[in-house]
């Protein structure tokens, strides 16, 4: 039986990348870049990444990025979208 997340979000990722919210990204990953003073040492952890679009954007400028979520179709659709970008991410799915 699935959880009552995935039955909410199963058919969601390919509508989310089109929500208005998610025009902000370069600009939340300027500041995410600024917090951590741009070390690209740093290893990151995108805890609900979602469709993964922290994580694909800081992952395209040099950082090693983690991205979990609990939702197995929103992840299938960020691995898609990295694979599609060529960029490497490592998606987890944890709650």
């Amino acid at each position: 039986m699935k959880q009552w997340y995935e039955t909410l979000f199963e058919n969601y990722g390919m509508k989310y990348d089109k929500e208005c919210f998610v025009q902000g990204t370069i600009g939340e990953c300027d500041f995410i870049e600024n917090e951590i003073d741009f070390n690209k040492n740093i290893k990151i952890l995108d805890i609900g990444c979602g469709t993964g679009r922290h994580s694909i954007e800081l992952a395209k400028r040099g950082y090693s990025v983690t991205g979990a979520d609990l939702s197995k179709s929103m992840l299938k659709h960020a691995k898609e979208k990295a694979m599609e970008q060529k960029v490497n991410v490592d998606f987890k799915k944890a709650d």
